[in-house]
């Protein structure tokens, strides 16, 4: 039996729904951004069989848990967050946001409509280096900016 995996990406713990082929819930819970939730979040997809054969849905194309689940080998789809609020009517009236129920849409998406879109491929290590770095750069310029602007607040 083919599972789906949505994950809803935060800061401090992300939200995972695992379904079947036929869309019934298997697991829905939370894991920590650490590196022990991203081991044990490893660890329970393996529940539902080989990496290779249980894809997961993310708003986020990049980022520690997108490399985390690409090195474990499982396939990672990106699906833009445009598309996720577009299709939360689809699941309730009120259309409101939780990261459970975006986890649950994320991954009745990839059951559904998976074949529309594309799965990301494993970057190089020079990549993944490039994009730390800049990462870096991004985190060092805010810090500059932020610090200017309290100099000139003083």
């Amino acid at each position: 039996m083919m599972f789906f995996v949505g994950l809803d990406w935060a800061s401090e713990a992300h939200a995972v729904c695992v379904l079947d082929g036929t869309g019934q819930l298997c697991w829905q819970g939370t894991v920590e951004h650490s590196a022990d939730g991203l081991a044990e979040l490893r660890r329970r997809l393996a529940r539902f069989g080989p990496p290779a054969e249980v894809p997961v849905a993310i708003e986020r194309p990049s980022g520690v848990v997108v490399d985390t689940l690409l090195d474990a080998g499982h396939l990672v789809v990106p699906i833009h967050p445009n598309a996720l609020k577009a299709s939360r009517p689809r699941y309730s009236a009120a259309g409101g946001k939780s990261d459970p129920g975006d986890a649950f849409i994320l991954a009745d998406l990839l059951r559904t409509d998976g074949h529309r879109f594309r799965p990301l491929q494993p970057l190089s290590a020079e990549s993944r280096a490039l994009r730390a770095l800049v990462r870096g750069r991004d985190d060092l310029v805010a810090e500059r900016v932020a610090l200017a602007n309290q100099l000139r607040a003083l």
